[in-house]
């Protein structure tokens, strides 16, 4: 909880754009979740590592979000502080091969970005509904390709409250999992090192790639992406469909019949209902295979 002397430090104006009691649900790609105490939308670097700092100094609990689109938030939503590395810290540039971007840029702006400068190396990407910061903690990937092919360093705050810069192999990513995750860091800029390309043929290649996105997932229903990850020799949607459940329903919340790999809201779910569905494939998962999934999404907040 914050006290009324951090409040009204935090509503001064030196912590970024600062709202209270925002719904999380207009934050996120799921739709769902309750409210957090403040949101702060920072917009520049300096202003980021000043408010993480005043956070952690006060112990203030703060979540980091970026685009909330590998996010459920539950329904009692946040306490504390939303830090929203969002629009307002986005902004993306290009110098020769190397594409710089802050953490709130989408990464579909990033790869439309590179392919209109001749740079290819992220037509994969391009689809995914994140931003680059949150991409990068968790080393998000599509089609065979990740975060961490195309990544040539990172800035982050980290615990001790300073800006540091990784390289590739200081970053530590595997799947779905890097050092910046594990330590708790706060990602505030990403430099990508593509390669110069025939223009034609990268958007040719990225159309294609988001061609099969669209027919092949829920692109038109609220989600937070893909729910599970891959587990070891398996792939989550193909044993979600095995076990029968292709649209199991709780509610408004579902298993998609387009993918099952992804648990989506119909519109009027919360996320007490989604949980519920996540819950059920889990366990009839692992009655039906032995086979533990694993959500990849970030589960937070507040029964």
């Amino acid at each position: 909880m914050i006290n009324e002397k951090q409040r009204a430090e935090l509503l001064s104006g030196a912590y970024g754009l600062v709202r209270e009691n925002v719904p999380l649900s207009t934050l996120t790609t799921f739709h769902l979740g309750g409210p957090c105490e403040l949101l702060i939308e920072v917009t520049l670097e300096k202003e980021a590592l000043r408010t993480i700092r005043y956070l952690r100094g006060n112990g203030i609990p703060f979540t980091i979000l970026g685009n909330g689109s590998n996010t459920l938030v539950r329904d009692g939503g946040i306490d504390g502080v939303v830090v929203k590395m969002g629009q307002a810290f986005s902004d993306v540039t290009v110098d020769g091969n190397i594409v710089c971007a802050q953490a709130g840029a989408l990464l579909s702006k990033v790869a439309q970005t590179s392919f209109r400068a001749g740079l290819t190396g992220m037509e994969e990407l391009a689809g995914i509904p994140g931003s680059v910061g949150g991409g990068v903690i968790m080393n998000a990937g599509a089609y065979n390709k990740e975060m961490k092919d195309v990544v040539r360093s990172v800035r982050a705050i980290n615990r001790e409250g300073s800006i540091v810069t990784l390289s590739p192999e200081e970053m530590a990513m595997g799947y779905r999992t890097s050092r910046m995750m594990q330590e708790g860091m706060v990602v505030t800029e990403l430099e990508f090192a593509l390669t110069p390309g025939d223009p034609e043929k990268i958007r040719e290649k990225a159309q294609d790639y988001a061609q099969r996105r669209s027919s092949k997932q829920p692109l038109e229903k609220y989600s937070a992406g893909s729910t599970f990850k891959r587990p070891t020799g398996h792939f989550a949607g193909q044993l979600i469909q095995e076990a029968g459940l292709r649209g199991y329903t709780v509610n408004d919340a579902q298993v998609s019949e387009k993918h099952c790999g992804f648990v989506i809201n119909n519109g009027n779910a919360t996320a007490k209902d989604v949980l519920a569905v996540i819950s059920h494939v889990q366990e009839t998962v692992k009655e039906k295979f032995d086979i533990e999934l694993e959500t990849e999404v970030r589960i937070i907040g507040k029964e």
